[in-house]
């Protein structure tokens, strides 16, 4: 599976600098990772993101890090239809290497780029319904939908490790659609 150039690095960056950074980066080897703390409801959670290599050759090394995940975020670029076709390999090996009950999304990134594209928002969608995780498209480049992505995944993982009985279980589906329609995201045709 070449899953790789999709903007992995670039997302991480927006994330933990707001800021995009031209250029390409080199390809990630190995694993890199950060820390990031971010406040969901009024509660500190700790993010140690791990940014693993898209490339074949570094296949062994990212099968070790699915084992500890607690939630995945699984790229492709809206501009290759080689990186989107690549999703249902990544998503069967989740399957064998991660945790049952693993936190998974899906994200279209590179959004920015709409006269490129070469998978229509709606095969994401329809990709994301099939395996029931939520999806969003992205764009490490203009910020869209970054923050709104890892705080989903951090208020989906606070409300799993302190879950209150009065509570109602947290939606992470409905909470990404109500932001997504707040942040006026969906311009991206």
């Amino acid at each position: 599976i070449k899953t790789h150039g999709v903007g992995k690095t670039s997302l991480l960056v927006q994330f933990d600098q707001g800021k995009f950074i031209p250029g390409s980066f080199s390809a990630t080897v190995g694993i890199g990772f950060t820390n990031k703390v971010v406040t969901v409801d009024n509660v500190k959670v700790k993010l140690q993101i791990w940014d693993t290599a898209g490339q074949e050759r570094f296949r062994s090394v990212t099968h070790a890090y699915y084992r500890d995940a607690h939630a995945l975020l699984l790229l492709y670029d809206i501009t290759s239809k080689s990186s989107f076709d690549n999703i249902r390999a990544w998503l069967t090996e989740i399957h064998e290497y991660a945790q049952s009950n693993v936190v998974i999304m899906l994200l279209g990134n590179k959004a920015d780029m709409s006269s490129d594209r070469a998978i229509r928002r709606d095969e994401g969608e329809r990709l994301a319904r099939e395996y029931s995780v939520p999806f969003m498209e992205t764009s490490a480049k203009t910020g869209v939908n970054v923050d709104l992505a890892f705080t989903a995944v951090a208020k989906e993982l606070k409300h799993r490790a302190i879950q209150h009985p009065s509570e109602p279980k947290f939606q992470i589906h409905e909470y990404i659609e109500a932001q997504k329609e707040k942040s006026g995201c969906c311009s991206y045709f």
